[in-house]
């Protein structure tokens, strides 16, 4: 079952809002409206849409201000935002992406590239979102990976300690010598077992090594998008 997307619209034009409210929720979206920065942070709280649209010249409160303060706040920096201005200056684009503007759109606008834009955006969050699972499913491997050498460097060692305390009790000739031959014997299988789920978790660790060399991060994906797109605006 699709979950329908959530957007949040911030503008302090209603004839801006009414439009895009009465479009976006023919699309299938569940629109929210703000008509001031103020508003929208109060909404975001309430109503944590999965996409914003940011008017950026608006009393009260810019729609810088309100990338600051949002991308500034761990329970909402990841939310995307797309922001309108009727500014074209290329620095002033650059710098709304520096704060973490996910796309920039000059008024006047065209509803089918703002359409395209949202789609596109909330693509690219959805990849970021996997990326991130990824990543973390991956570091909890290395982590349980590091556990299991750790028990198993441990379980040696009680084997070390076995093993001394079989030699001072055993005597030549005693029943008891026969018994630790026994013992050793086990203990020996035992550490061939060890060996080989070691050599086993070694192999997995450089593999893991090898995909994450070879892979981009999260992070470094993230970073190179802003740079792509602030780039391209300013072409």
């Amino acid at each position: 079952m699709n979950i329908r997307k959530k957007i949040l619209i911030v503008d302090d034009e209603k004839i801006n809002l009414d439009f895009f409210e009465l479009m976006l929720s023919k699309l299938g979206f569940v629109v929210e409206e703000a008509n001031d920065g103020l508003e929208a942070l109060e909404k975001v709280k309430k109503f944590y849409p999965d996409l914003i649209l940011l008017d950026n010249v608006m009393p009260r409160m810019s729609g810088w201000e309100v990338t600051k303060a949002l991308k500034g706040d761990p329970r909402y920096r990841e939310i995307p935002i797309i922001m309108f201005s009727a500014l074209d200056d290329v620095k002033d684009k650059v710098a709304g992406f520096e704060l973490g503007v996910d796309d920039y759109i000059t008024k006047p606008f065209n509803f089918s590239e703002v359409l395209a834009r949202i789609k596109a955006t909330l693509r690219s969050r959805e990849l970021f979102a996997q990326i991130a699972v990824r990543e973390s499913r991956l570091s909890l491997a290395e982590e349980l990976n590091r556990d299991m050498k750790k028990s198993l460097a441990g379980f040696v060692k009680s084997i070390d300690e076995l093993d001394s305390a079989i030699a001072a009790v055993a005597k030549d000739g005693t029943p008891e010598q026969a018994q630790a031959a026994a013992v050793k014997e086990k203990t020996q299988q035992v550490r061939k077992y060890i060996a080989e789920l070691d050599a086993r978790i070694e192999k997995t660790a450089l593999e893991w090594e090898d995909l994450k060399k070879n892979e981009i991060g999260l992070s470094v994906l993230e970073n190179q998008l802003r740079k792509f797109l602030s780039t391209a605006d300013g072409r």
